[in-house]
């Protein structure tokens, strides 16, 4: 019998992103939920480099970071139910929109939520609003990619944007993402968030919002 745990995080979107991938796969797995203020020994232990969650023991074997950990499940368990699509360029592009929105939107909302420095913070807001342009023309541009018709990686992927953006733009008590400024986005989330399976395995907003208004400083200025 396989020996699986997951080092994660509540209120994580890349610790949520894990475990909504494990149920579709219908892998059983053990949930160890971490504290990052006080990290364990454990964790330490099998995510030296960079100390964070979400990480999955496999068999004794830890796999960090939570995209490497979606593609590990996909070519580690093969069924029915894939993640990344079988198609080589949608594949590509679900890579590619992944990246995009971990390695360019996420550290600008991480900026706009925990920095001090207002300045700072309004240019990350700015910074962020130009990326959310480019997203919110690529779905106009690709309508298929961005439908959802399955739960896959870049759904799975997309609760960043689809979910705990929103949670943010009412933490922070400003403008972020608009249905009159973002309307593909906006349609995107609604349709991402209301596919059952996803909904089911999101954490309640209210407790996330409640998380969140505890470690944010609320941002009542505009660019």
């Amino acid at each position: 019998m396989e020996d699986i745990k997951l080092l994660g995080s509540w209120a994580s979107p890349f610790s949520v992103r894990v475990e909504i991938a494990l149920k579709l796969k219908g892998i059983q797995y053990e949930y160890i939920e971490e504290d990052l203020s006080n990290k364990s020994a454990t964790l330490l232990k099998y995510n030296p480099v960079y100390k964070m969650i979400p990480v999955l023991l496999h068999n004794g074997k830890p796999i960090a970071e939570s995209l490497v950990i979606l593609e590990y499940i996909d070519e580690t368990w093969k069924d029915e139910t894939h993640l990344l699509p079988k198609d080589l360029n949608q594949r590509a592009m679900a890579r590619f929109w992944a990246n995009f929105l971990d390695e360019k939107c996420l550290p600008e909302m991480k900026e706009l939520c925990y920095e001090s420095n207002n300045e700072v913070r309004e240019k990350a807001r700015g910074e962020l609003h130009e990326l959310l342009k480019l997203l919110e023309n690529e779905i106009i541009k690709d309508k298929n990619f961005f439908a959802v018709n399955r739960v896959g990686y870049i759904e799975i992927v997309s609760i960043l944007i689809t979910y705990w953006l929103g949670i943010i733009h009412e933490a922070l008590k400003v403008d972020i993402l608009t249905k009159e400024e973002f309307p593909n986005i906006c349609a995107w989330s609604e349709d991402v968030i209301s596919f059952s399976f996803i909904k089911e395995n999101l954490p309640p907003r209210e407790k996330i919002l409640a998380f969140y208004k505890m470690y944010v400083k609320p941002l009542n200025v505009a660019i």
